[in-house]
């Protein structure tokens, strides 16, 4: 069966820094943080992402990151390599953080943890940690993590080398909620320039991410629409 092949974008990776989070319905000041240029920008989608204008791949954008769960979703297409390209980890640093995925996710069977609407009702799922979300509902076979040159600090603590691996302290005191999570290869490039992608994709997305990217990067959606079908 073939592998499906996800590129998972956030418009802040082509900033010159992460921003600090906007107040909700604000944009960062422009002066926070530059944007890089359309050749620029451009150069890293054809080169290191494969991607082409004259051969464009299935693809949305959308406002906030979380929402490529339900493209995802929508596509069934699962497990796939995603490859994430961001200024943050997405994989629950800050609130409200990664505690609620390894206590009340992966303590359910695997069939029974895929309810986005659920989450996002009880306020646990948002743009910060959706990806260690679809990590516990086994929708990931192996994750790519290309990072802004001046990405701070934010992987957790399962992030152990090149493995990701799930645990949960209540399914190591009660077998009947430990069902063994697989180990997903997880390859991170703090100097993306040394990320070249090894086949093509199936799919991409872009995240606008509103209050993490001033409105002076907002160009940069018209040039990924030339990219995606």
């Amino acid at each position: 069966m073939k592998n499906i092949r996800a590129l998972d974008i956030d418009m802040d990776f082509f900033l010159s820094g992460p921003c600090e989070l906007a107040a909700p319905g604000k944009r960062p000041p422009d002066c926070e943080a530059q944007p890089w240029s359309e050749d620029e920008v451009r150069a890293f989608l054809e080169h290191n992402c494969a991607l082409s204008k004259t051969r464009p791949i299935p693809g949305a954008v959308f406002e906030t990151h979380d929402m490529a769960l339900d493209y995802w979703q929508a596509r069934g297409a699962f497990p796939m390599h995603v490859t994430h390209i961001d200024a943050h980890s997405d994989l629950g640093i800050g609130k409200p953080g990664p505690a609620f995925v390894l206590e009340s996710v992966i303590t359910r069977a695997p069939g029974n943890r895929g309810d986005i609407a659920e989450y996002r009702e009880r306020k646990q799922l948002d743009e910060a940690n959706y990806l260690l979300f679809a990590v516990a509902f086994r929708w990931i076979s192996s994750l790519d993590n290309v990072r802004n040159p001046n990405s701070r600090p934010d992987m957790p603590a399962f992030c152990r080398g090149n493995t990701l691996r799930l645990e949960s302290s209540a399914g190591r005191i009660l077998p009947a909620l430990n069902h063994h999570e697989p180990g997903i290869p997880f390859n991170v490039y703090d100097d993306y320039r040394t990320f070249r992608a090894d086949a093509p994709y199936d799919f991409a997305t872009l995240a606008i991410s509103p209050r993490y990217a001033p409105r002076t990067a907002d160009f940069i959606i018209d040039i990924f629409h030339e990219y995606i079908t």
